[in-house]
């Protein structure tokens, strides 16, 4: 359905949306390098990223991307999104990729891989937000998984085959868990995220903040990841323990100033909006919006 003329274009997903609030959220950044850790496990997956680009040199850059792409795909006007979406289509339209056990090519937009991707994805979000402290009840999560699968559609993948719900998330990710494996490609992306080049001055802030980040990050890894990667993880409790503490200073800097930093979705969005479509995670279960069980949006507003 359309947007009636003369009515601000509110979307992909609008301000009733579980998504527009949860990825408001600053822990967001804790989710976007807990997905790198995973989607790193998998080795088609990983050796599509390391075979086109140089991670190493392009890491921070790889990142900002992405998050510039959710943040697009979320807030902006539903042709920016759409228009974000084909520019991503298009590039990994063009890349391919060789096993070296094999000697076999693939393209890295095969459905497999595009779906490992988004569920690493959209999992580690949701996993690192609900154990942050943010209250998401089951029918939220579900909700949001829901939504996602617009997002997904935007990058290649058919919506129907997408994981719709948190019981087929688990699913998915038990079913895949056999093809995953600790590659050489996945130490390396191991090693950046826990010691990222950074200039002589940064050091410090690497020490302080960035290594309580990525450390965080990759301690709420399913046990499977850490059996992998080598290194264990602080029991559960622990890790939510350390987890809230760290989201808390982070919501501790005020919405407004953090938001100011470029590209500015959020306050685009509501500037196009109204003030009445603020985010706020904190207040997520007064006013996300239920998906029903066919998966349309509440406010009748789709896209797909």
């Amino acid at each position: 359905m359309g947007v009636p003329e003369g009515e601000p274009d509110p979307g992909l997903f609008g301000p009733a949306s579980v998504t527009w609030q949860l990825h408001s959220d600053p822990v967001m950044w804790i989710g976007g390098v807990r997905a790198l850790y995973l989607q790193a496990l998998h080795p088609r997956a990983v050796r599509g990223v390391m075979q086109n680009s140089d991670f190493r040199a392009d890491a921070w850059g790889r990142l900002m991307r992405t998050a510039a792409f959710v943040g697009t795909v979320t807030y902006a006007a539903a042709p920016a999104a759409e228009r974000a979406g084909a520019r991503v289509r298009g590039i990994h339209r063009r890349l391919r990729a060789v096993d070296p056990a094999t000697g076999e090519g693939y393209r890295v937009d095969e459905p497999a891989l595009l779906l490992w991707v988004h569920c690493a994805e959209i999992g580690s979000y949701l996993d690192v937000a609900r154990r942050s402290g943010l209250t998401i009840p089951d029918a939220y999560a579900d909700a949001y998984l829901r939504e996602q699968r617009t997002a997904a559609r935007l990058v290649g993948l058919d919506p129907a085959t997408v994981p719709g719900d948190t019981a087929a998330l688990a699913a998915y990710f038990a079913g895949v868990a056999p093809e995953l494996a600790a590659t050489p490609e996945a130490a390396d992306v191991d090693d950046f995220l826990r010691r990222p080049p950074v200039s002589a001055l940064l050091v410090p802030a690497r020490r302080l903040l960035w290594r309580r980040v990525a450390g965080l990050a990759y301690a709420t890894l399913p046990p499977i990841a850490h059996e992998l990667y080598g290194r264990p993880a602080p029991p559960p409790a622990v890790v939510d323990r350390r987890l809230r503490a760290t989201a808390a200073l982070l919501r501790a800097v005020p919405a407004g100033l953090r938001w100011r930093l470029p590209p500015r979705n959020i306050l685009k969005a509501m500037d196009r909006l109204g003030p009445t479509s603020r985010p706020s995670p904190s207040t997520l279960v007064r006013t996300a919006a239920i998906l029903d069980e066919s998966g349309d949006k509440a406010t009748g507003n789709s896209h797909e």
